[in-house]
């Protein structure tokens, strides 16, 4: 596995033009899974958060066999929406349709086409708002769409690796990679973008300003159990309202839960999910981080390392077409696993940690899972702030930066 992202690394990166902007398409590794997907399904459906690269991607890939339609520019979603039989005569063959879930009234149009032709790889359809295209897909498209989720960078991708505090603290999204700008000042706007519009799409939310204080105080909350009550009080909403503003944030992949693992081994366990972030440098901007210097000693480092790992592990299991299988174990006594990765029958236990030094500490879950589940400590994993990777008898040590070629091993337990 690490030869193969060591030469995804080293593809030479593929030039590209948009509009009078010229930037750089970065090698991504799903693009096996589009590829291979494409040649069984009439549609392929390409979901991930705003700026995550969905569209250059899928443009890269296919510039000389399709057609490319944004359905965000005003006039050609007005003619689809009051036309939409006469849309699709025009654009019928080997299209690109970006945004897709803004003009629901074709998704039975494009049943009917796909069914009729028998066309591997007809349409392509790329969406920020996951439940919205999920939704009609579902209702109209089911059984006919191949469906994939393209998350930011991953660490594999990322052709240089910082220290931890910046990889943190720029986080993973294209454009701080393909542009010359600052982490901050593009948080900032890609915030106010999906407050202010994207949000608009989704739900009927007047009160932006208190919705922006609700994505502060869940960031605080990173790495945490979910206590919708005390997080409606912190922003004067109702529990109702807190948890359908969290379920507009994971849609919007933004946030997303880790839930607890049912297997109880006879101890009476924890059943609240915890909350954690896609992305450390939006979660960093929501903190109000505003350099790599002030992670050092934050006291939500653990959170947002936590969050690092995680995100990783969900984009490797997204990079070939799985769904994540990500838990975490606690009892009411107190014992706990950061991290559980499920593999049918068997579970690969990992214990998190942001230290730079491995302490003594850092495996006493590790123990504790292993004795009482029967397993071998071999099969643990303990991935730490630090850069040394080690066998030791009580598991086995990841330094952070070794995610880029062991996320994948870890999700696929190789």
């Amino acid at each position: 596995m690490g030869n193969s992202i060591s030469k995804l690394q080293k593809k030479s990166v593929i030039v590209y033009s948009e509009g009078n902007r010229r930037g750089t398409m970065i090698p991504r590794l799903i693009e096996k899974e589009i590829l291979k997907l494409i040649k069984g399904f009439p549609i392929l459906a390409l979901t991930g958060p705003r700026q995550s690269g969905k569209s250059t991607l899928i443009k890269g890939l296919f510039k000389d066999e399709y057609d490319y339609v944004s359905l965000e520019n005003l006039d050609t979603r007005a003619f689809a929406q009051k036309d939409p039989r006469g849309f699709l005569e025009k654009y019928r063959k080997k299209v690109i349709f970006d945004e897709a879930q803004l003009v629901p009234e074709l998704f039975s149009y494009l049943q009917e086409i796909v069914d009729e032709d028998q066309i591997p790889g007809q349409f392509i359809l790329t969406g920020s708002q996951h439940f919205l295209l999920l939704e009609k897909i579902t209702q109209s498209l089911a059984g006919r769409v191949a469906m994939l989720h393209l998350l930011p960078l991953s660490l594999a991708e990322r052709e240089k690796t910082p220290s931890l505090e910046e990889t943190l603290y720029r986080g993973f999204y294209p454009p701080l990679y393909t542009r010359d700008v600052e982490p901050y000042p593009w948080y900032d706007n890609y915030i106010q973008t999906y407050v202010e519009r994207d949000l608009r799409a989704i739900t009927n939310i007047h009160d932006l300003g208190t919705f922006q204080r609700f994505m502060k105080m869940c960031a605080a909350r990173c790495g945490q159990l979910i206590d919708l009550t005390s997080l409606g009080n912190d922003c004067g909403i109702s529990h109702n309202t807190a948890k359908s503003w969290l379920n507009i944030l994971e849609a919007s992949f933004i946030t997303f839960p880790i839930t607890p693992h049912f297997k109880n081994f006879n101890k009476r366990l924890v059943k609240t999910s915890k909350l954690y972030f896609y992305d450390t440098g939006l979660l960093c901007h929501l903190l109000d981080i505003r350099s790599p210097s002030q992670l050092s000693t934050h006291y939500l480092r653990g959170g947002i390392f936590e969050s690092f790992v995680f995100s990783e592990l969900m984009k490797a299991s997204y990079n070939i077409g799985r769904r994540p299988s990500l838990y975490f174990w606690r009892d009411q006594q107190g014992h706990e696993i950061d991290c559980l990765v499920e593999h049918g029958e068997k579970l690969i236990p990992i214990e998190i940690k942001s230290g730079k030094t491995i302490n003594s500490d850092f495996f006493s879950g590790l123990e504790h899972w292993c004795n009482l589940a029967g397993a071998s400590p071999k099969e643990g994993y303990l991935i730490y702030g630090g850069n040394e990777d080690q066998k030791r008898t009580l598991g086995n040590v990841l330094g952070w930066k070794s995610l880029a070629d062991q996320a994948m091993n870890l999700v696929n337990h190789i």
